[in-house]
């Protein structure tokens, strides 16, 4: 990986969450806690959805997508959070950091796409119920998740190249648990201004051009729900948006804050990086399995065979 000509830093100090020993071991213990059960979560949705025919649709099929960008995501920081907790000194060379960086970002645009793709899903299946299948068919389906994955990588990509010039000669204390394309710029002595409107194009074509489609699907999905005469009609229509509400809702706040305003406090980069890249990834598959009942009939089915 070929850096600017002018740089000194070959490796970044993290400071990570906390210097105390012992918040550091319940730190370590919490974090390892999450990792496990965000990885069992999502592989057990993804192996539900594999096995049983009765989720053999475009919905599930977007859901087995996000459970593995969610692994993605949470390996692509969780991991490095405990070893660095076990660490005495927290230190990232400058290609590893910048690895982390587009992994991190190409996992973060490609599920903002995937939650847009699955407003778009429940727009077709609640506003056009008889020409669903038609709307929605495999290979719209296939060409819809590829794009959302070829538009994350492809975006976290340019702004990987941008940064492979920035040069980093002075300071190369990082305030952060783990490498984001916002936290070099402070570092950087070269002129970060192109990188900065490019990060900032990149952030409100993803953030706002996602949202703004998640937005006209439920503007037009709660018109449809609200002139069904029957309450038990609109109470599973509603049941069927609950759950994507609830991902998107945890995902896109702090997601797009980060990277939409990338000079935030170290405090408030903190926690808006910890929840959608370590907390986001667990409740995703705790949403869906515990507000939807087709899941949970599949998980009483699988468990069955199982026993």
């Amino acid at each position: 990986m070929a850096l600017g000509n002018n740089s000194i830093i070959t490796e970044f100090i993290l400071l990570g969450l906390s210097a105390d020993h012992h918040i550091q071991v319940l730190l370590f213990v919490l974090f390892l806690g999450i990792y496990l059960m965000t990885m069992m979560g999502n592989l057990m949705m993804l192996l539900v959805i594999r096995v049983d025919s009765y989720l053999y649709s475009p919905m599930y099929f977007f859901l087995s997508h996000l459970s593995f960008i969610d692994i993605c995501l949470s390996s692509a920081t969780v991991p490095q959070i405990l070893e660095n907790l076990l660490s005495q000194r927290i230190s990232v060379s400058v290609e590893g950091c910048l690895t982390q960086i587009f992994f991190v970002f190409a996992t973060v645009g490609t599920e903002v796409c995937l939650l847009s793709v699955m407003a778009y899903d429940r727009y077709a299946a609640i506003c056009h119920p008889l020409i669903y299948r038609q709307i929605m068919s495999k290979q719209m389906c296939g060409g819809l998740a590829w794009a959302s994955w070829g538009l994350g990588f492809l975006d976290a990509l340019i702004n990987t190249l941008l940064a492979l010039n920035l040069d980093f000669c002075e300071a190369c204390v990082m305030p952060h648990f783990s490498c984001e394309l916002p936290s070099l710029f402070p570092l950087s002595c070269s002129d970060v201004s192109t990188n900065f409107v490019i990060l900032t194009c990149s952030a409100i074509l993803h953030a706002l051009g996602t949202l703004l489609l998640i937005f006209f699907s439920y503007a037009r999905i709660i018109s449809t729900i609200l002139s069904i005469s029957s309450t038990t009609g609109r109470s599973k229509a509603f049941s069927t948006c609950s759950s994507h509400l609830t991902a998107v809702s945890f995902f896109y706040g702090s997601a797009s804050l980060r990277y939409l305003m990338p000079n935030l406090s170290s405090s408030l980069e903190l926690v808006f990086s910890l929840q959608y890249s370590v907390v986001t990834p667990l409740v995703n598959p705790l949403v869906y399995s515990l507000k939807n009942k087709e899941v949970k009939a599949a998980l009483k089915r699988m468990l069955q065979k199982v026993l």
